[in-house]
């Protein structure tokens, strides 16, 4: 299970350097250590985990979107976490920067946060690495792949139980992710190659090329189930 790997690293992974000759560098820049959010990151979380958990997880995507060579994937040589004293959401990604909103972090549930703050990243981390057909395709698609992710890498949240389809395919988050981990039952590397096919653009023919079918032909079949 993936969340071994994550505990069982060594202590401090900074840097990240891959057979290809790749090199991605990670930082935490945590701006509200004086809040409760950040004083609880500091606490409970940390910087050296963080980086840790950003640099395997960054591997994960890689792996699973089946990019195994620097020209397959976004040439980011870095990527910073921050953590915000106030932000519109819990969370958002711009390029390379994961920005996580310190009251999101100061009221998460449960005996261990660092579970939740994990499948966080899983999701986050996606956004920076995954294609969008330059911002051409759906979000609720890029947010199901995101979840897909977290799926995959065992870190479902406990919310997710109970396995609701939804309303539509793009319906994203969970919903798409479901969706998705579905085609991917069909052909194996579905997810991957879709990722790839939306390198410089989208369109719903990717369902039919990948699969033989369209997506609403899926979907119908998926509802159905």
């Amino acid at each position: 299970m993936f969340r071994f790997l994550v505990f069982s690293l060594p202590a401090l992974l900074l840097v990240a350097s891959f057979a290809d000759g790749s090199i991605v560098e990670y930082d935490v820049v945590n701006n509200c250590e004086a809040m409760p959010g950040g004083d609880r990151f500091n606490r409970e979380i940390g910087v050296a985990y963080s980086e840790k958990v950003m640099e395997n997880t960054t591997h994960f995507i890689w792996k699973l979107f089946q990019e195994n060579t620097y020209a397959e994937r976004k040439s980011y040589d870095k990527v910073i976490l921050f953590i915000d004293c106030k932000i519109p959401g819990e969370s958002y990604v711009s390029g390379n920067e994961v920005h996580l909103d310190s009251f999101y972090i100061q009221g998460i549930q449960g005996t261990n946060p660092i579970l939740e703050f994990t499948g966080r990243l899983f999701h986050e981390l996606t956004h920076v690495w995954q294609w969008t057909g330059k911002r051409s395709a759906p979000g609720g698609l890029l947010e199901g792949m995101a979840d897909f992710v977290r799926l995959k890498a065992g870190f479902a949240p406990e919310v997710w139980m109970g396995n609701p389809k939804g309303s539509r395919w793009d319906q994203g988050y969970d919903v798409t992710a479901r969706f998705l981990d579905y085609c991917d039952g069909i052909k194996s590397g579905f997810v991957a190659g879709l990722n790839k096919e939306m390198k410089d653009t989208y369109s719903d023919s990717y369902f039919v090329e990948l699969l033989d079918k369209t997506v609403d032909q899926v979907w119908d079949e998926y509802t159905s189930n």
